[in-house]
């Protein structure tokens, strides 16, 4: 592992890039949320990447709208959704301003603050839930739809902050399928994590809903 102490903030050119490159490089990197109960730091130990415009499986596949207009703004913000009616999700823009692409935050190990997320994740049975999967991670960080467009690179006192972490090895580093996803995007092989890390989601793949039924 690369170990890092830096509480200084990922400058705006790192998340300037093909969001190939941003997604693999965000693993092990330390996120932080402020709450007004106190801080939350958790390493990033699973993502997954969308490419905009050009992936069926973005947000963005069809163009610009009111949900993910914060998709084309400049790289380093946070694009938060709503999702099936009661869940949050946090992502990261990445790429030149204009061409909308962007991280989903999968899961993460909470290292600051676990009791803080308890009370949130009280169903989680012990440390290693609390963050094991997109929507588990931003509801244990207190993620809502108030923080989208919030700006990654301000530093340690921003509601949320992207530190340059403790990065893993690169045998480490593992790409598959995305989680969910299907139709012409089921197979891009964009998901990444950290192999062996307890926290990181399983995969699933994508269902498709049927009407009369309710997901599970």
């Amino acid at each position: 592992m690369i170990e890092r102490s830096d509480r200084t903030p990922l400058p705006r050119d790192f998340f300037d890039r093909p969001v190939l490159e941003v997604a693999p490089d965000l693993l092990g990197r330390t996120l932080t949320r402020l709450t007004d109960d106190g801080p939350i730091e958790l390493r990033i130990t699973e993502v997954e990447a969308y490419a905009g415009e050009a992936d069926p499986g973005s947000h963005a596949f069809r163009g610009r709208t009111a949900r993910n207009e914060v998709m084309f703004g400049p790289p380093g913000h946070a694009y938060v959704y709503f999702t099936y009616g009661m869940w949050h999700c946090l992502n990261v823009v990445c790429g030149p301003e204009g061409k909308a692409s962007g991280v989903l935050l999968r899961a993460g190990e909470v290292r600051v603050g676990a009791e803080l997320t308890r009370k949130r994740r009280f169903s989680a049975r012990h440390d290693k839930e609390l963050a094991k999967g997109p929507a588990r991670l931003a509801t244990a960080l207190d993620v809502d739809r108030a923080l989208n467009g919030a700006d990654f690179c301000l530093g340690p006192a921003a509601p949320l902050s992207l530190l340059p972490g403790c990065r893993p090895s690169p045998d480490q580093v593992r790409n598959g399928p995305r989680t969910g996803v299907g139709g012409e995007g089921a197979f891009h092989p964009w998901r990444f994590w950290i192999y062996g890390d307890p926290t990181v989601s399983p995969y699933r793949a994508h269902v498709p809903r049927r009407r009369g039924r309710s997901a599970t």
